[in-house]
């Protein structure tokens, strides 16, 4: 067998569960496809209610919310009460990571009101937002501007606290970062009820670079500035077949961004925005889009495709026609691109709706497209949520760029999963040492893609059920989720935490720095008041009990004392 091939592994036998999960569809389109569209609508009036309504005012509604989040925090009795946390629901949570914290005893602070923009500066380039706002909402608001969110994450409902206490990402992000680092300035309320703003070069700027993957466990977000960018009204986008073995493939996705010269930050030389999906070991398209005028995408000779419509075939469909008709080049409305994956969920809607695709499906019902993640997860019951862990993969694995044909070659050995998503991004070298950061000294090497300021860093999307799965063979999702986050720990790369995570306490310190959280957690009060991030990732239940002692650890130790 050589190195590439997948192990031979013995047929499973079939369960109750597994003939349950084949007939999903039925509650799927009879329950969850009606009751989703109906929040979509009724979010979308909500939102332009918000949008009817002037800046001033939005802003003193927001005061007025803040003063109650505040009040709330004051009240708390830390002798009596639990840790803080949301009052949301667990089941409302978009990321495949089970909100199991939420069982032990908690004091829940609702942030349910925090869900509107509240202004756009055009002078500053600045969006000042709620935590609540999702992507959907605000790109309605920026792009009929041509502004934009210098990165906006492809799925609608993913919020901007989510994806600044988390982790997000898009096909801008190998200029800009990742969500988090577009972020200008964070409004937290701390554990004590202080309200304070946070930014790179304030006296809280240890707390602004601590907030990025902390899960909200440093504080309450209730606003943030997030940077604009210029933007125009459609994404030309080219699509290029890509052949040859994954170490090859890496390649041909490497070289679709990243000048070989080193000349990176060349606007001439880099696309706007980049991603690929590799099809099978042997079968990749990439994409590379530049905004353009829409003069020019009327031109004579130039086709345009509004991929939104909900009769249009998925996008991930679409692009991989590439391998059979070649390379091609579209005019795809801006809005429409940002949000080309919505529809299907990437490719994830092909397991919930087997004839989803369907040409017929798409006609009569793709409207009621996509079923809310919140809902799936809440109709999913605990039996069929462990088969999932076990029998589906959702994971982001976080790569340095010239590591993702090593990365592509282990999860076809130990996973077999395609599609692959491939996306990049930068990872800042930054005046501290944050959860995340780049390999040391990677300045010295000029690897491709790399600067003096940043590692270029790629997001290796691995979502569907593996190749032993759907062959019936038996596959350990447990074990392969343990030996994808060591392989993570000794290529210095990283997992978000919205996945289900089988990292232990030591092994997740391994992989993230906890130095500047840790002194965040102490130095603003955090210990004893919110959950670490650590147990507020960590799978499986928590106890109250477990939680009270492992923060009363924390308290004890003598850097603890010392502040």
């Amino acid at each position: 067998m050589s190195d590439l091939e997948a192990p031979l592994r013995p047929k499973r036998k079939k369960i109750w569960v597994d003939y349950f999960v084949s007939f999903r569809w039925i509650i799927v389109i009879f329950v969850v496809l009606p009751i989703s569209f109906t929040l979509y609508f009724l979010t979308y009036l909500g939102d332009v209610r918000s949008e009817c309504k002037s800046f001033k005012q939005r802003q003193k509604e927001h005061d007025e919310n803040v003063k109650k989040v505040v009040k709330r925090l004051k009240d708390r009795n830390p002798k009596k009460d639990g840790l803080v946390c949301t009052a949301r629901k667990p089941w409302i949570a978009v990321g495949m990571r089970n909100v199991d914290y939420k069982r032990a005893r908690h004091f829940e602070v609702d942030l349910s009101a925090f869900r509107n923009v509240l202004d756009i500066d055009k002078e500053r380039m600045i969006a000042r937002v709620e935590p609540l706002v999702n992507m959907g909402q605000i790109s309605r608001v920026t792009v009929p501007m041509n502004l934009s969110l210098a990165v906006v994450a492809e799925l609608d409902d993913l919020t901007v606290g989510g994806l600044i206490n988390g982790y997000g990402i898009e096909g801008s992000s190998h200029i800009y970062g990742l969500f988090s680092d577009t972020v200008v300035a964070y409004e937290i309320v701390l554990a004590d009820g202080r309200l304070v703003r946070a930014t790179k070069d304030n006296e809280y700027s240890d707390l602004f670079y601590a907030i990025p993957w902390s899960q909200g466990t440093l504080g309450l977000l209730v606003a943030a500035e997030i940077k604009l960018i210029p933007i125009k009204e459609y994404m030309k986008l080219t699509y290029k077949p890509v052949v040859g073995n994954l170490q090859e493939l890496a390649q041909g996705y490497i070289d679709s961004f990243a000048p070989r010269d080193g000349d990176q930050d060349n606007p001439e030389k880099v696309p706007d925005f980049v991603e690929t999906m590799i099809y099978t070991p042997t079968e990749a398209v990439c994409m590379t889009g530049k905004y353009a005028s829409k003069e020019e995408a009327k031109r004579k000779g130039n086709k345009i495709n509004s991929v939104g419509w909900w009769f249009k075939p998925w996008f991930y469909q679409h692009a991989q026609t590439a391998l059979k008709k070649g390379e091609f080049v579209e005019y795809i409305p801006t809005r429409e691109y940002y949000h080309r994956h919505t529809r299907c969920l990437y490719w994830e809607g092909k397991l919930i709706l087997p004839f989803g695709d369907q040409w017929w499906f798409r006609f009569l019902f793709g409207w009621l497209m996509p079923p809310k993640v919140s809902l799936l997860k809440a109709t999913q019951g605990e039996a069929i949520r462990n088969y999932y862990h076990e029998m589906h993969v959702i994971q982001d694995m976080l790569v340095p760029l010239y590591k993702v044909g090593d990365a592509l070659e282990w999860v076809h050995r130990e996973m077999e999963v395609y599609p692959i998503w491939l996306c990049p991004h930068r990872l800042y070298k930054l005046p501290v040492k944050t959860m995340v950061y780049p390999e040391p000294g990677f300045e010295l090497q000029r690897r491709q893609g790399d600067t003096s300021y940043a590692q270029m860093y790629t997001d290796v999307g691995v979502y569907y059920a593996p190749g032993p799965v759907l062959r019936g063979e038996q596959f350990d999702g447990a074990e392969a989720v343990r030996q994808m986050e060591n392989w993570l720990i000794e290529n210095h790369g990283f997992q978000p935490q919205y996945a289900v995570s089988e990292l232990n306490e030591k092994n997740f310190w391994r992989m993230f720095d906890a130095g500047l959280y840790e002194h965040c957690r102490q130095k603003y009060g955090a210990v004893g008041t919110f959950m670490s991030v650590y147990y507020k990732s960590k799978k499986g239940r928590k106890t109250e009990k477990e939680v009270q002692e492992a923060e009363q650890a924390i308290l004890e130790t003598p850097d603890a004392e010392a502040n």
